[in-house]
């Protein structure tokens, strides 16, 4: 025993000797070139640790995070997920994992259309192209989902554990990405038009930086910030983090399973459903409440104060599809970047009180569809959030003269 703790101190020196000698300029090349002839691999404990220890011993996080994406290279292939523990389906793991697979067919796509930008010169390739890049662009924005997950529900927890430094780090290289989406987003909010000439000058400076920062981040959950969760967490760990999973939303995807933890799949079914949801003029079994709203023929999407979507109902009559992917995200990137100009209006007159619903009303896949827009408030006037409700009212517009006897269609 006394041995391999020897060994694995002796790799944690030698790995931050080397990390600080790549931060004082030496050749990347060399560094990977030393990482080989000292170890071949190395188990992702040891990079954990000699970053924590770094930290502990004055380099400031800064200086960390601005070598962080040439430590990673240094050291990718290098760490050993051998013994990398298997998760099932639902868990909180599987379901960031499942979403970074989403998050890089989304990166993929965006760099085939790069590539083709630099080899197809005609006009309808490149309007069509700039359309896409938009449509990936936003689609990417929904990476907030994922990255707020880890940082409000897993950062914590390792932190319970002490584990503080490599959070720090990939929460400052997270807000990095963040700024490298909103900045390419924004490419397209401009008022000058995009030429090809701009759209390949933007590949090059803002595109693929942004697409690398998320590949880098991507590799550093899966080799390092995961493995070390399922190391340290507990099942109570992931059972409150499962609790908490569904109010922050999921990214691109939709989960289908629900993980429940060794407690939860003891608790009786009927002892679930004694739980009331009270208010003032009565309650309801989370159950009942849920089909009620979902016997409505009506589709019903709440977005709290903040602009984030909270819930939606899912009936058998929808007319517009929703999926749980859009739970915890900013409404604004659910609409059509050409129609957010209206949501925000609506929103910002709604949180003024200038005012309190919005009505349109459109044809829409041969139904006349009713689309309402209302401000909730509680009962001292505060702004709460907007519900939407949509409903095809073809039958309102045929109803003519009275219906007094009972008539089942």
């Amino acid at each position: 025993m006394s041995e391999i703790i020897n060994n694995s101190r002796k790799r944690i020196d030698e790995l931050k000797s080397l990390l600080k000698q790549l931060n004082e300029g030496k050749e990347l090349s060399e560094v990977r070139e030393e990482l080989t002839g000292l170890f071949g691999s190395i188990p992702y404990g040891d990079v954990v640790q000699a970053e924590q220890e770094l930290i502990e011993e004055g380099m400031p996080v800064a200086e960390i995070q601005k070598y962080c994406d040439a430590h990673s290279e240094a050291l990718k292939d290098k760490i050993d997920l051998t013994f990398q523990k298997h998760v099932p389906e639902g868990h909180p793991v599987s379901i960031m994992r499942k979403e970074n697979l989403a998050i890089s067919d989304e990166v993929a796509k965006l760099t085939e259309i790069l590539i083709n930008l630099k080899i197809k010169n005609e006009s309808p390739y490149y309007y069509r192209m700039s359309f896409e890049i938009r449509s990936i662009l936003n689609n990417l924005m929904d990476i907030e989902k994922h990255y707020s997950k880890k940082e409000n529900l897993f950062f914590p927890y390792l932190e319970k554990y002490e584990i503080t430094g490599p959070t720090s780090v990939m929460w400052g290289k997270d807000d990095e990405v963040r700024e490298f989406l909103k900045s390419s987003l924004g490419v397209f909010s401009q008022e000058a038009e995009i030429t090809k000439e701009l759209l390949m000058e933007y590949s090059g400076f803002l595109f693929k930086p942004t697409y690398d920062a998320i590949l880098e981040m991507i590799e550093k959950e899966e080799k390092i910030l995961f493995p070390m969760c399922l190391d340290k967490f507990t099942d109570l760990d992931w059972k409150e983090i499962a609790g908490q999973i569904d109010e922050l939303g999921y990214c691109l995807i939709s989960p289908d399973v629900k993980w429940l933890s060794d407690d939860d799949k003891e608790v009786k079914k009927e002892e679930y459903e004694s739980g009331k949801v009270k208010f003032s003029t009565g309650s309801f079994t989370p159950e009942e409440l849920e089909a009620m709203i979902n016997s409505f023929p009506l589709d019903i999407t709440f977005v709290d104060k903040d602009d984030t979507v909270k819930y939606f109902s899912h009936g058998s009559t929808r007319i517009f599809d929703r999926s749980k992917a859009i739970l915890g995200r900013k409404v604004q990137f659910c609409h059509p970047p050409s129609s957010v100009h209206i949501v925000e209006k609506i929103l910002n007159d709604f949180k003024s009180g200038k005012q309190n619903e919005a009505k349109f009303w459109i044809n829409f896949k041969g139904m006349f569809v009713h689309i309402a827009y209302y401000a909730v408030r509680n009962p001292e006037g505060e702004y709460l959030g907007t519900v939407e409700v949509t409903q095809n009212i073809d039958e309102f517009k045929a109803a003519e003269g009275e219906r007094r006897l009972l008539s089942y269609e």
